[in-house]
């Protein structure tokens, strides 16, 4: 079944993230839906490009539209995951359509003619559309995200009765119900914007990419830069992993979609099925923290932080390649390790014969990165993107790739499609948003975190980590952003960390959610793929990607990383980006359990505490950090020299 209609797909039977599965559409039923989501994305075309759309009704048709589509998509349960419609379906449809229709037509004479005063009926078709939105939710993304809107609710109006720090007064449903659905503080607020606009059209420039056929590209050229090297087919999965996995909104998608190619390549070389698994999840992870996209969550983080969208992408920069340098030494020495080489050279594709075949699909990617460093908008950015895909498509010499009307037709119906999970969620949140804004408790909870760990940094980024995995679990990256950023990200802005450094730090653990059990999607969805027990695949997965649980605790301690900082300069920066690499290569090693050979337990223990020295920037600890490493190098060297000149010892294919 599809797990994101944006891109290609895996041939693997897996269930939907949110446990439901899409629905088996035929016939009327089908060519209706195809119809309404080309509709949804030609409308979302119309609203953002062509015309002066205000945006309450922007919000309203699009998220109706979205709505519908996902009653449509996705069934009531996994009981009812058939072509034929039941009496819910039906219902659900028709107080969409009610609920929002009203609200639509009669904006003007509730703000302006009867000035803000809600009537009775108001109230009711609030409620309505809450309803039928959390229902939407539901289907779409699982119970965690209406349960928690639903809680924040309730809180909002039974405050009074919650004790210690959690009380307040409490307010009125009246008043919820104005706050939530007639205003744009809550469901029609800052992230339902976001997603009817820039998402929304990088959803579509997505598309566009990946009908196009440059997901194939990717690989291709992955396949030509990596697949000599030690353990290559590994290497292709983190480069090619990389370069969709930015264009996605979500991990499990990444995985089905790359992993159909890399997970059975890497299998092919002698690596483990569980392994192989845990290097897509762990790579297709990663394309959620990759500019310029990072699974639009950048957009999100932007409009929180009251900042470009430039600065995100130029701050994602030297963390995103961190983590992915962390990985491949990973997986280098899991390779060394197990005495693994690459693939033969006559498999290998021709870089040349690759880039002059279709390197033109890789000019879209350089317009949208330049158009958003020249200060454009990222909506400007993305349509002038969409029309130089449609445009390389027809000057590439692979006739195969050009964007043909049935082509544009496909890529429109695939865009809406890929729109529903996080439209809703988008929606969805924007309750519990308001009530966290209307309560105060962001605030309160920050300060008496803060206060309990003496204002201790280093224990409040634990607790902060633990709590983004666990919130995190099971939601696609702009949601889990939203969440996290919401509930958790005041708590180190109050302990002083910067807002920019704090919003990487709770993003971050969110997207790890995705491989961290008990609920690692990714990890479970490439064990599906790769034939592994998923609960061996997934801490494969939290091993392989343990060095870069310590890139966000770098973050927090070397802002500059993020390109943020009075002292800014060339030289710092590449001082820290040197000791952050060193430190992830000695945890990585750590790991691994192996560098020339099998590791002693003391050098495992001296290469983890250097790595957590190099946290921390400073001249003591980077020397006491660079002391032990090369202590444990020593010591591991000596062995292995003693080892080698035994006879008949061999240190590769060491467990």
């Amino acid at each position: 079944m599809k797990l994101n209609p944006l891109l290609p797909q895996a041939n693997v039977d897996l269930d939907n993230e949110a446990g439901a599965g899409n629905r088996p559409l035929s016939g009327l039923y089908l060519q209706f839906a195809t119809l309404l989501a080309i509709a949804v994305s030609l409308y979302a075309i119309y609203s953002n490009a062509l015309a002066n759309t205000q945006e309450f009704y922007r919000n309203t048709t699009f998220l109706s539209g979205i709505l519908l589509l996902g009653f449509i998509l996705f069934p009531f349960s996994k009981k009812h995951a058939t072509s034929k419609f039941n009496i819910w379906d039906y219902l659900f449809i028709i107080l969409t359509l009610a609920s929002y229709g009203y609200f639509y037509f009669n904006y003007l004479e509730l703000h302006v003619v009867r000035k803000s005063l809600p009537n009775t009926t108001d109230y009711i078709m609030a409620v309505v559309g809450i309803g039928v939105l959390f229902e939407a939710a539901r289907r779409t993304t699982g119970l965690f995200i209406p349960g928690l809107a639903t809680f924040a609710i309730i809180y909002a109006i039974f405050g009074q009765y919650f004790i210690g720090i959690f009380g307040h007064s409490g307010f009125s449903v009246e008043r919820l119900l104005y706050r939530l659905f007639m205003t744009s503080e809550g469901i029609f607020g800052i992230t339902l914007s976001t997603a009817s606009t820039a998402i929304v059209v990088f959803i579509l420039f997505g598309a566009f990419l990946s009908v196009s056929g440059a997901t194939q590209f990717f690989n291709d050229v992955a396949l030509a830069m990596a697949g000599r090297r030690r353990g290559g087919p590994a290497q292709v999965a983190v480069i090619s992993s990389a370069l969709t996995g930015s264009l996605s909104g979500s991990a499990v998608a990444n995985v089905a979609t790359t992993g159909a190619f890399t997970i059975p390549l890497m299998k092919s070389i002698g690596l483990s099925a569980r392994f192989a698994g845990a290097v897509e999840a762990t790579a297709s992870t990663g394309g959620m923290i990759m500019p310029p996209i990072m699974g639009a969550a950048a957009f999100i983080m932007a409009g929180f932080l009251g900042i470009s969208y430039t600065t995100i992408v130029i701050a994602a920069i030297v963390p995103a390649l961190l983590y992915y340098a962390a990985l491949i030494m990973a997986i280098d020495l899991e390779a060394k390790k197990q005495g693994l080489e690459g693939i033969s050279k006559e498999n290998i594709p021709k870089v040349k014969a690759v880039f002059k075949a279709r390197g033109l699909l890789l000019l879209p990617l350089f317009i949208v990165i330049g158009t958003l460093l020249m200060g454009k908008t990222p909506i400007y950015a993305g349509f002038l993107g969409i029309i130089s895909i449609i445009v390389a498509s027809w000057i590439t010499p692979d006739t195969s790739v050009r964007m043909t009307p049935k082509k544009i037709a496909q890529a429109l119906n695939e865009a809406a499609r890929g729109a529903v999970q996080v439209t809703i969620a988008c929606a969805a949140i924007g309750v519990i948003i308001c009530v966290v804004t209307m309560t105060g408790i962001g605030s309160t909870l920050a300060f008496n975190i803060v206060s309990m760990t003496n204002n201790t940094l280093w224990m409040i980024l634990l607790v902060v980590m633990l709590v983004c995995i666990v919130l995190s679990m099971g939601l696609p990256s702009t949601a889990l952003y939203i969440v996290v950023a919401v509930t958790v990200s005041p708590i180190l802005i109050k302990a002083g960390v910067l807002p920019l450094a704090a919003h990487f730090f709770v993003f971050w653990f969110g997207v790890l959610s995705n491989i961290t059990p008990p609920v690692a999607l990714a990890s479970y969805t490439a064990a599906s793929i790769a034939r592994a027990d998923p609960m061996e695949t997934s801490l494969d997965a939290v091993r392989l990607a343990l060095p870069g649980f310590i890139i966000p605790f770098i973050l927090v301690y070397n802002p500059m990383l993020l390109m943020q900082g009075d002292d800014l300069n060339a030289l710092s920066i590449a001082h820290m980006v040197v000791t952050a690499l060193i430190g992830i290569y000695a945890l990585s090693i750590a790991c691994a359990n192996f560098w020339l050979m099998k590791s002693h337990w003391l050098e495992r223990i001296l290469f983890t505490v250097a790595a957590i020295l190099l946290i921390k920037p400073g001249l003591l600890t980077d020397l006491g950090g660079i002391a032990l490493i090369v202590t444990a190098g020593a010591i591991h060297i000596m062995r292995f020299r003693q080892h080698r000149s035994q006879p008949g010892q061999l240190p590769g294919r060491q467990e």
